[in-house]
């Protein structure tokens, strides 16, 4: 596999960044995540980490050096990263459980899957096209009032940010797990949180993950985001990778990172 990967988080007008982001691969089999500790529950930034710290840890293990099947994984980590934090609260008798977004995908064999909890989004991009997109579990998504109680408000913009499933909650997380889709040289993905897709057209993003090398992009659309969000910005955070080849023969050595 080869590939260009880049990645910045930044704590906007925030008191504290509650994004986390990260990325771990082996000679077959790379995974991206991204998660958003939701303000109103405590411990956000808790949340987002183990929930990280849950599905890059169930990765390294079953991906020896690739996964035995991409769709079942992802299920599994998101199952197991809700489970933690359930457990993280009841272990410390918390009145209220650490909640957390979470998108995440797994790229083997030249093809990508992806699944997503709440509003962190992933896209994908091809030839200055929007290939894909998720659609985040939100009322205005949804165009739509869910049964589940609702997961997250905000004073300002109240539609926008109100989610019916997030990981942590009582109820069980709802999340599909995508097909798989064939990479062509040249692909991007990107992971991000709200802060950014909040605040950007979405053919913006588009054209700068189209435009530029995600070295260059994702440091522009996160610096684009904060100004035009100003001092009410929210944490913003961006993980991008680039396919450089679809031949499998090309290893790149093991190894992995996070950023906290």
């Amino acid at each position: 596999m080869r590939f260009s990967v880049f990645q910045v988080s930044r704590q906007g007008g925030r008191k504290k960044n509650e994004d986390r982001m990260g990325y771990s691969y082996t000679s077959d089999s790379a995974l991206l995540m991204l998660a958003d500790g939701m303000g109103g529950h405590p411990d956000g930034e808790v949340a987002a980490t183990l929930a990280m710290e849950t599905v890059a840890r169930l990765f390294q293990t079953m991906a020896q050096p690739q996964l035995d099947n991409a769709a079942d994984f992802l299920a599994q980590a998101l199952m197991a990263a809700h489970d933690a934090l359930r457990q993280h609260a009841a272990d410390r008798a918390m009145p209220d459980t650490p909640r957390t977004t979470l998108v995440m995908a797994v790229i083997q064999s030249g093809q990508v899957r992806w699944t997503h909890c709440g509003d962190s989004r992933l896209y994908i991009v091809r030839a200055h096209q929007l290939l894909a997109r998720t659609q985040d579990h939100s009322l205005i998504e949804h165009g739509r009032r869910h049964p589940h109680d609702q997961a997250r408000t905000e004073t300002t913009e109240p539609n926008r940010h109100v989610l019916f499933t997030c990981l942590g909650s009582p109820t069980r997380p709802l999340f599909s797990v995508s097909d798989p889709l064939v990479l062509q040289q040249g692909d991007t993905l990107m992971l991000c949180s709200d802060g950014l897709w909040a605040s950007l057209p979405e053919q913006d993003i588009v054209a700068e993950l189209s435009q530029q090398t995600v070295e260059n992009a994702v440091p522009a659309l996160v610096d684009k985001a904060l100004r035009q969000a100003g001092q009410r910005s929210d944490n913003v955070t961006c993980l991008a990778l680039t396919w450089l080849t679809p031949d499998l023969s090309i290893n790149t050595p093991p190894g992995s990172h996070r950023h906290d």
